[in-house]
């Protein structure tokens, strides 16, 4: 499948052309990014006992594994599917939701 030019994203160097500016995403971005999602969702009761209910995870221990980065791409799993919460992470760490794509990819890579 082509992308277009201002979608297209170059995997080999993680990174995006998105409204014409040029994002790279390194591994270290996706973990903070990651991290602030998290941040974010623990700030929110609704939202963080929606995500506890489908991983399993109670506070202490998604904070104990805050460092895995496969746990890291489950948050952004999990923001990922909702687009209002989507939105309103994107809008209040001021990013484009295109960069929790790119963070969820390279945090699920090998």
């Amino acid at each position: 499948m082509e992308l277009s030019p201002p979608e297209r994203i170059a995997i080999a160097g993680f990174a995006a052309t998105i409204s014409g500016m040029k994002v790279a995403m390194t591994r270290d971005k996706a973990e903070t990014l990651a991290l602030d999602a998290l941040a974010y969702l623990a700030a929110d009761a609704d939202a963080f006992g929606r995500f506890a209910d489908l991983s399993g995870l109670d506070p202490k221990s998604a904070a104990a594994r805050a460092g895995e980065p496969d746990f890291l791409a489950s948050v952004l799993d999990f923001l990922l599917t909702d687009e209002v919460l989507l939105a309103c992470f994107c809008d209040d760490a001021s990013i484009d939701p295109r960069q929790v794509h790119l963070a969820r990819h390279l945090l699920s890579g090998p």
